[in-house]
């Protein structure tokens, strides 16, 4: 449902009943702004014969008046609606004020199904400036603070020095901020401890169901010291808009609940030797949910972490064992697995036993169990004479319904102390508002026929922005960087060499940083982790050859050369970076002083007309090698393109290029 919760005390969007009749018209009518209306819980039995949303300037609903444009944007006749939650913008800029009221009108009857009347003091809700923070400490401050909506505060300008220890975006009611209050996830939806800011825009959304009048204040509070960093008091009776999100209540059996991430929750019960443990998530159909005990006894590290990956996919759900040794997929080095693998493929057992799982209003939930102590070996103990440091993740599955790079994990501590006195719940509504597209890094291509030497080493994917967004494949957290550019499409021609300088590691002990360059005609790679049935249907064209037995092995394994992140650097920014220019600038680069490992090739008739690149140990690293005939098609395309693209630009150089020469004649 959208929220539209507000309190009594609030003019919030003007509520109107939608009047009832014999059409069973019923529903609740807010203003979203001077151009939009909110229909909540709409209902209407869609038994007219020539009905629309109508809307006029005239004393009652009559013939005088004018269409609006359905949920869709549509002009078509009503069909039926049951307690369905919608937004109507009038057509053609009109504005709520000038109109006195919205009908369900038969226009074949001149028949009025149900209307809502305009107050003639009606004042469109509309952003509020709510002030700045109150500079107290740790360099503290903003510039204006805007209530969008009310759920949505977006901060301008916000700085915080990131020095305090348990610091969080705190709110609650009362006349000043305290330890009594709630977190509010940051700008990405985690509740960890904030980062540093240095006059950043941010937007906070409130979390589950709560508004912003159900707050008195926002603070930047340190729960460690109970102490006050800035705060934002919140005014009485603001007229902001209704927020559009949808609100999800949770839905947990067991006793106990986390929020770990505004997206995921976990919830668990200890009976006797057992735990069964819940996690719930709102995430997409393909994506796993991650969750288990931290790999250190004094932090929550991934490294060395025994966890659960759970998912579900067509036919049923999953939660299966995994061992952490490294932060890379799984595969093979010197005979034994090493990555992120299930533990029984590195000698261990499955101990989760899957109880339920459920898909319900985009919530994956799934039920499972393992004992405290587990006959495994190699899975650690459930303490319950103390907290335990635990570690959790989402993200997607690859093609093998295995846990690709992930898109959401902590950067900090993250203690559960799962036998506690009371029952634990600090869980809310998880929430979801549209999403907006995001705009993709540039997508690079290189044609030029004079380039005939490719200069291959690795890099961070980057974010949404990056790799997955430029391929549509998940990450494996590094990707080929061409000639400086991350994953460039490369125009080659038949019959002509090429030469491959490749700088990935040569290191076959290293599961993270060893990765021979790969050319086959299969988008995805990781030729190696492939099973033998799988890799007899992808043609090699180059970068492998085969042993006696038929074992593929590498010829292109170089030294490495790794384009890294500055120290202390959060990847989960990466996509602020408008550009991938600017994302390259922010890395630093270290390779080995020994010569790079050479690809020749020479493509031919026989090679497809797409092929890829990518690396020999994992998959999602590599994109498109285009093969052509000729580059005079190519050039014609990019002039096209060009002359295309910046026609204006081309005409307002021309008539500079005039005036210049016009004034040098006058001269």
């Amino acid at each position: 449902m959208l929220d539209y919760h507000r309190r009594k005390d609030c003019s919030l969007r003007k509520l109107i009943q939608i009047f009832r009749n014999q059409w069973d018209i019923s529903g609740d009518v807010y203003a979203v702004n001077e151009y939009t209306f909110l229909l909540v819980g709409f209902n209407y039995d869609g038994n007219g014969a020539d009905t629309f949303f109508w809307a006029g300037a005239a004393n009652r609903p009559g013939p005088q008046g004018f269409i609006i444009p359905n949920e869709y944007g549509k002009t078509n006749i009503l069909d039926r609606y049951h307690n369905k939650d919608f937004t109507l913008t009038l057509p053609d800029r009109k504005k709520i004020t000038e109109i006195k009221w919205l009908a369900v009108y038969d226009l074949n009857n001149q028949n009025n199904f149900g209307d809502v009347y305009i107050p003639e003091e009606f004042d469109p809700p509309r952003v509020q400036n709510g002030g700045t923070f109150s500079k107290r400490s740790h360099n503290v401050s903003s510039s204006a603070i805007e209530i969008v909506d009310s759920k949505t505060i977006r901060i301008k300008d916000f700085t915080y020095d990131g020095k305090g220890k348990r610091t969080f975006f705190w709110t609650g009611v009362g006349a000043q901020p305290s330890s009594r209050g709630s977190k509010i996830p940051d700008e990405m939806g985690y509740l960890d401890p904030i980062r540093k800011y240095d006059k950043e825009t941010i937007t906070l959304e409130l979390p589950g169901d709560k508004t912003i009048f159900d707050i008195d204040w926002i603070s930047i509070y340190d729960l460690a010291d109970s102490e006050n960093y800035g705060h934002l008091l919140i005014a009485d009776n603001l007229n902001v808009p209704p927020s559009l999100v949808k609100i999800t209540p949770y839905e947990f059996s067991l006793p106990n609940c986390r929020q770990l991430h505004k997206n995921l929750q976990v919830s668990w019960e200890v009976f006797g030797p057992q735990i069964t443990l819940q996690l719930s998530g709102q995430v997409e159909q393909s994506d796993y949910m991650s969750f288990g005990l931290s790999g250190s006894e004094s932090s929550s590290q991934m490294i060395g972490a025994d966890v659960v990956v759970a998912y579900i996919d067509d036919i049923r759900g999953y939660s299966i064992d995994y061992n952490i040794t490294s932060l890379a997929p799984c595969v093979q080095v010197l005979g034994q697995n090493k990555g992120v693998c299930r533990d029984d493929m590195v000698g261990g057992l499955d101990s989760f036993q899957l109880n339920t799982y459920s898909r319900k209003d985009g919530i994956n939930t799934i039920t499972f169990r393992r004992t405290l102590i587990s006959s495994d070996p190699g899975d650690k103990e459930i303490r319950l004479d103390r907290s335990n440091y635990v570690v959790w993740a989402f993200g997607q599955l690859d093609s093998n319904n295995e846990p690709a790079f992930h898109n959401f994990y902590p950067k900090s501590d993250i203690l559960i102390d799962f036998n506690t006195t009371e029952p634990v719940n600090d869980c809310f509504s998880f929430t979801k508002h549209a999403d907006n597209p995001v705009q993709t890094w540039e997508r690079v291509r290189i044609w030029e026929p004079t380039v005939r030497t490719f200069n291959a080493y690795l890099g961070p994917s980057g974010g949404l922005k990056g790799y997955q967004g430029i391929t549509g494949h998940v990450s494996s957290g590094l990707a080929w960087y061409i000639n400086g550019f991350m994953i460039p499409e490369l125009y080659l021609k038949r019959g002509l060499t090429y030469v491959f300088k490749v700088r990935g590691g040569n290191n076959p002990h290293s599961p993270e940083h060893y990765h021979p360059l790969v050319i086959t005609d299969e988008p995805r790679g990781g030729y190696d982790r492939l099973s033998d049935a799988k890799q007899s249907e992808i043609r090699v064209l180059a970068g492998v050859e085969f042993t006696r037995r038929g074992r593929p092995k590498p010829t292109a394994a170089g030294p490495l050369c790794l384009s890294r992140y500055p120290a202390n650097y959060d990847r989960r920014l990466d996509d602020n970076f408008p550009s991938f220019k600017k994302f390259n600038r922010s890395l630093t680069t270290a390779c080995s002083y020994d010569e790079p490992a050479t690809l020749e090739i020479t493509p031919n008739i026989t090679w497809p007309d797409t092929v890829y690149y990518n690396s020999f140990t994992h998959a999602n690293m590599g994109w498109k090698m285009h093969i052509v005939d000729s580059y005079n098609n190519l050039r014609n395309s990019a002039v096209s393109q060009l002359t295309h693209n910046n026609k204006l630009g081309l005409i307002l150089f021309i008539g500079y290029l005039l005036l210049q020469t016009m004034r040098q004649c006058i001269a």
